[in-house]
């Protein structure tokens, strides 16, 4: 049994749910209501101590995995691409996986990390919540500012970068998409979507767009 643990309107889990779509893999799901805290609360800290989503738990299992609990989407992707190796989402070949591992950071790093940081920082609702977890912390307003100057960047140099291609790391679909169009679409919550600028953003959006799992 695979249980995720989700939120439906949260851009991490979703990444974890378009990868298990594009995998193939049956899976229950728990909806835990970050509006109203419910990741901080004594029942789901019992489950995850680090009060985020996604975690994904494998139950019944036969050897070590039983009662394993992934809590971030490195190890989630880590352990979907060794139980599932296809199709491959992460490389097959030593290029490939680099060049995937790359793109992935890169697309966590200048654009996921960078929206988050504007809308923590910056959104009166997320007061002393500037970080997930299970501690808070302040927010830091000149960060919401930083933030949303990198988040337009990201979208210039994903624009730039998808000139002449169909994907973003290698010659075929991988994770790295999976990131970005969930970093695209999360970008809109600080008031940012690709526009008449972003050309080749637009047109690669528009294809991952007919792909089933980018419904999730």
């Amino acid at each position: 049994m695979i249980i995720l643990y989700d939120c439906a309107t949260a851009p991490s889990p979703r990444r974890a749910r378009i990868l298990l779509a594009e995998k193939g893999i049956a899976h229950e799901t728990v909806q835990i209501d970050l509006v109203h805290g419910e990741q901080l609360g004594a029942a789901y800290r019992a489950i995850n101590p680090q009060c985020t989503v996604p975690a994904l738990r494998i139950d019944g299992s036969d050897g070590e995995e039983d009662g394993l609990l992934l809590t971030d989407n490195a190890g989630i992707a880590a352990w979907l691409e060794a139980h599932c190796p296809q199709p491959p989402l992460m490389g097959s070949t030593p290029r490939e996986k680099a060049e995937i591992a790359s793109w992935n950071w890169r697309i966590e790093f200048e654009g996921l990390l960078a929206i988050a940081e504007t809308l923590r920082n910056g959104s009166p609702a997320m007061a002393d919540r500037a970080l997930p977890g299970p501690v808070n912390y302040a927010q830091i307003p000149e960060l919401a500012q930083r933030g949303l100057a990198r988040v337009h960047q990201f979208f210039e140099t994903l624009n730039a970068r998808l000139i002449g291609r169909d994907f973003i790391a290698t010659d075929r679909f991988s994770i790295a998409d999976i990131t970005a169009v969930v970093a695209v679409d999360f970008a809109r919550v600080v008031r940012v979507k690709p526009g008449e600028q972003h050309p080749e953003l637009l047109r690669w959006r528009a294809a991952m767009a007919q792909r089933p799992s980018m419904s999730r």
